[in-house]
């Protein structure tokens, strides 16, 4: 059998002052909510840059609606009366998929930690490394000599903790980041 922690709440506005900027799990939404409705709760989730999958229930199949939510991220929209088998394997679909966003966003958070220890230079020779130019052409580029190219690499691998640019790469693209948001950080 299925154990689910849940938590009901009596109106939109009640889940949102008890949600926090990071949730775990689902929501499950009725589209016709008193007050604020289940569309209009998930644009304020938007707003909030609040991130949970959505699954809405609904008694009048509206098509536009429907669509709207969907595009908006929404995982499914089930009419009423609810088949429970369905609803379980929604429920479970939409939590593995934010376990997974959890999971991605801490490693992209780890990622960009790491990334902010860099000192600029250290990070211009980053993104030129990355750009596919060797120590020589960099330290033309820079104005540096050959040997502090290779110091500046050095402690960038010892920051980040890899042995290789293939492997610092191969992190970088496993966060979906670019070359592009590396350059965009904050200076430290």
């Amino acid at each position: 059998m299925n154990k689910f922690r849940s938590a009901c709440f009596s109106s939109a506005n009640d889940f949102l002052a008890a949600c926090g900027p990071n949730p775990e799990g689902c929501l499950i939404l009725d589209v016709y909510m008193p007050g604020m409705s289940g569309l209009q709760l998930q644009d304020e989730l938007v707003l909030r840059k609040i991130s949970l999958p959505i699954i809405f229930i609904t008694s009048l199949v509206d098509m536009p609606k429907i669509v709207m939510g969907m595009r908006k991220g929404a995982v499914d929209f089930m009419a009423k009366p609810i088949n429970g088998d369905l609803l379980l394997k929604l429920v479970h679909s939409a939590l593995n998929t934010d376990r997974l966003r959890h999971q991605s966003d801490a490693a992209r958070s780890l990622v960009k930690a790491r990334l902010l220890k860099l000192t600029p230079r250290e990070r211009e020779v980053l993104v030129l490394a990355l750009s596919g130019m060797p120590n020589k052409t960099i330290s033309k580029e820079l104005a540096i000599s050959l040997r502090t190219t290779e110091g500046h690499r050095t402690r960038i691998y010892l920051k980040l903790g890899v042995d290789s640019l293939i492997e610092l790469a191969q992190q970088a693209e496993s966060v979906d980041m670019s070359l592009a948001d590396i350059v965009l950080l904050p200076q430290t």
